[in-house]
């Protein structure tokens, strides 16, 4: 074999090698970053959550108040027309607080969810992960952000 068939041979090894190296870096991508986040702590942890648990129980009880008020008022009616009507009043009543309390605590409820996830974003990105993931659906790794959401979280 000639020295020029030779050189050929080598360069074409060579090109083959270095363009292969080159597409396996090119498509190979590094390991994602996986945070992983616990929603029940920081749901506990949370203010704004508690305030609006105990705005929740302060309402339940108003409307309990409303509702002892009510099985009074009727027991002591003795015309059952009246009773009915008095039934009826407070039944509207009582309805229209609860459909108000629980559309109200519904849309703050979704209101934190969209703080927090937004939260939870914003970090994440600043700290260079890629995917957050609840830890109670992971076995194992993941770095457990909770504590600096939770910070963050009012």
């Amino acid at each position: 074999m000639d020295i020029r068939k030779f050189q050929v041979v080598i360069f074409s090894v060579l090109a083959f090698g270095v363009g292969y190296s080159l597409n396996n870096i090119a498509i190979s991508d590094p390991t994602p970053r996986v945070a992983v986040i616990d929603t029940t702590k920081i749901l506990t942890n949370s203010s704004s959550v508690k305030a609006l648990k105990a705005e929740q129980e302060k309402q339940m009880k108003s409307m309990q108040a409303t509702l002892e008020k009510a099985r009074e008022e009727i027991s002591k009616e003795t015309d059952p027309k009246k009773a009915a009507a008095l039934e009826e009043k407070y039944r509207n009543e009582i309805n229209g607080k609860k459909i108000a309390l629980d559309t109200n605590y519904n849309k703050r409820i979704k209101d934190l969810d969209t703080e927090i996830r937004a939260t939870v974003v914003s970090k994440a990105k600043s700290m260079n992960y890629d995917l957050v993931l609840p830890k109670d659906v992971v076995f194992f790794g993941g770095d457990d952000i909770t504590d600096i959401i939770a910070k963050e979280v009012k």
